[in-house]
């Protein structure tokens, strides 16, 4: 059984810089914080078996989700169910800061991934594939 974890969890996503960041991971679900540079985008891609729920702590952006194209902001809460295709772009001049919970798990657990480039290389390569339960 994982941890028990609590955070300030908008805090904690808006102190970090790092692209993606991964929290707390347990048996089913997984959480992560993840910073968009302003003109970034965390590309698109489909979870085949994963949902995923994101939440928007502070910036502006576009979320791409199946057909459907829609802003997003501070607040704002997404759901992509497993297997939809889907983008985020950050289209304001700040970072679009925003923390997402995965189910079941996506990435390596205690992943910090600094940049885009350095995640992708990780997903790529397979080391940031979650351990096997």
């Amino acid at each position: 059984m994982a941890d028990i974890f609590q955070s300030a969890i908008a805090t904690a996503a808006e102190q970090s810089a790092d692209f993606r960041r991964v929290l707390w991971t347990g048996r089913h679900t997984q959480l992560v914080i993840m910073t968009i540079p302003p003109g970034g985008a965390i590309g698109e891609e489909t979870h085949e078996g994963t949902d995923q729920i994101l939440t928007f702590v502070s910036g502006s952006g576009e979320a791409d989700v199946g057909s459907r194209t829609m802003s997003v902001a501070q607040g704002d809460l997404v759901a992509v169910p497993a297997g939809t295709r889907h983008n985020f772009r950050n289209t304001g001049v700040n970072p679009l800061v925003l923390y997402t919970v995965y189910g079941p798990p996506e990435y390596a657990d205690g992943a910090v991934h600094t940049t885009k480039a350095q995640a992708d290389a990780a997903e790529d390569s397979g080391e940031d594939r979650p351990r096997q339960n």
